[in-house]
């Protein structure tokens, strides 16, 4: 018998728990001994005047020098062994990979849509960071799309699953928008946005802009959307450091889940909980804007599916996401022959898995600069901290020594937050409703525009940059983004500085 989600989080600490939520890693034990060190390690700092110790190494092992360069997101994880970057770097071609349309006398690449927002991993998560709304007229929305869905029936929920919020595919057009479609076959939507400008007053004397969007399907290739459809615009987050946030102890996570705010600091985090295609049962989300998926391989597997078309061992259809009602896209060529197999196979979707969970994490710049360390304390005395979880040390794993028991520093707490009506895209996943979301871990941030060429941020990219970002914060985070509109301007600066260096 499977246990709920309330049954997880009773049982955190057991190995009932593990056995739900860290299947898919083979893990060693910790103990007891382990166990106080760990909590020592994690401490909160006292004194903000010096630097934690390895701080600046935000990968632990893992964690690779800090390039300046667009390349500053597509190293290796340091401490990875010869042999084992070879599978690094055939990983990589696969996620470069363009796929072409079958039949084609390139049997290996063929497999593309026939309806598909890319033609390629790399193309949404160029440099394997973080993707951006079309930047006007002639931008495309390659990295940016619209999932969507339609609200379920008592028959869509998961008895296994507490809480769980039930939704459907649009009839039509599936669980996401293509705004690219093979010879013959149209697209199923053009993504349209507008914005509208709002000034925010701050204190001593400054503003900031934010700029509120609105989004639209337009040019619907097969029909309107069903009654009732719901859209959520998602762009491509950044790729570093996955493997590590995977090797995360799932009772570590849950340990931080606070859903009812018993301790009434007006943070409620709760813990995603999702149904695994690859293991049938429920685990811990981790993956995604909404943590909607529960390992690096189910994730990648499904945008292969749904961004590419790609088939897989764990989403087998050819036709991608293509509905039954599509009836084109259904009927034409695919390239998993029955000699072939799927579009891409076991193998290749392994090798992607470990490229995508050995993407390293850079090192800070300037953590010990006195204004980082000052803008490092307004961090904690704001309060962010509470849902950005600065630290965590990794599981003992037998197999994956990159990122075995390491102390890495991502600030995330992995957990669901109401992020307030301004961020709320009115969409349920799994147990998230339309207006929580996964906070997202902040190491790299400071790199963005080295390695995206633009300093976009949030699910959408609809903050310009992270003042932006920290102002758009609702709900629970309402008192945090106010003290951040009061606070001296010096306290704001600094800060913005500690954001910048991690």
């Amino acid at each position: 018998m499977k246990l709920g989600v309330l049954g997880m989080m009773m049982v955190a600490g057991s190995a009932c728990a593990q056995d739900l939520s860290d299947v898919h890693l083979a893990v060693v034990p910790r103990t007891a001994e382990e166990r106080a060190r760990i909590a020592a390690v994690l401490a909160h700092p006292v004194d903000f005047g010096v630097p934690q110790r390895f701080e600046d190494m935000p990968g632990g092992a893992a964690t690779v020098r800090a390039r300046d360069t667009a390349d500053a997101f597509s190293q290796p994880s340091g401490n990875i062994s010869f042999e084992r970057e070879l599978d690094f770097k055939v990983g990589n071609g696969l996620f470069r990979k363009v796929w072409v349309s079958a039949p084609s006398s390139t049997l290996a690449s063929d497999g593309l849509g026939p309806l598909y927002n890319a033609r390629s991993c790399q193309r949404c998560h160029l440099k394997d960071g973080r993707g951006h709304p079309p930047e006007g007229p002639e931008d495309t929305a390659i990295s940016m799309f619209l999932r969507v869905s339609v609200p379920g029936t008592p028959e869509d929920l998961i008895p296994e699953i507490e809480g769980y919020l039930a939704t459907r595919p649009d009839p039509v057009y599936g669980l996401q928008l293509q705004d690219f479609g093979l010879p013959g076959h149209p697209a199923e939507y053009r993504l349209d946005i507008s914005h509208e400008e709002h000034l925010v007053q701050l204190s001593d004397g400054e503003t900031a802009s934010l700029r509120a969007p609105s989004y639209s399907a337009a040019n619907l290739g097969y029909g309107p959307l069903a009654e009732g459809a719901m859209l959520s615009p998602r762009v491509a987050p950044q790729m570093i450091g996955l493997g590590l946030l995977e090797a995360i102890p799932a009772e570590d996570i849950l340990a931080l889940a606070d859903p009812e705010d018993a301790n009434g600091d007006g943070i409620s985090g709760k813990a995603q909980i999702v149904w695994s295609a690859e293991f049938d049962q429920p685990m811990l989300g981790r993956f995604g804007l909404k943590a909607g998926a529960p390992t690096i391989k189910e994730q990648s597997a499904a945008a292969f599916a749904g961004d590419i078309g790609i088939s897989n061992p764990l989403f087998a259809a050819g036709a991608g996401d293509c509905t039954e009602a599509q009836v084109d896209c259904q009927a034409a060529a695919h390239g998993d022959t029955d000699e072939r197999g799927f579009e891409i196979d076991a193998e290749g979707l392994d090798l992607v898995t470990f490229y995508s969970r050995n993407l390293a994490v850079p090192a800070r710049r300037g953590f010990d600069d006195p204004d980082v360390l000052a803008g490092k304390q307004v961090f904690y005395q704001t309060g962010c901290q509470s849902c950005h979880q600065p630290s965590f040390v990794t599981h003992r794993l037998e197999d994956q020594p990159e990122q075995s028991f390491q102390l890495i520093w991502p600030y995330s707490d992995m957990l669901l937050h109401d992020m307030g009506p301004g961020l709320a895209d009115g969409r349920p996943e799994a147990r998230a409703d339309g207006s929580e979301w996964r906070t997202a871990p902040l190491w790299g941030i400071g790199l963005t525009q080295t390695v995206s060429g633009h300093s976009y941020f949030l699910h959408d990219g609809r903050a310009r940059s992270l003042l932006e970002a920290v102002l758009w914060h609702g709900g629970e985070a309402q008192a945090q983004r106010d003290a951040v509109i009061e606070m001296p301007a010096k306290d704001r600066a600094d800060l913005l500085k500690f954001l910048e260096s991690l």
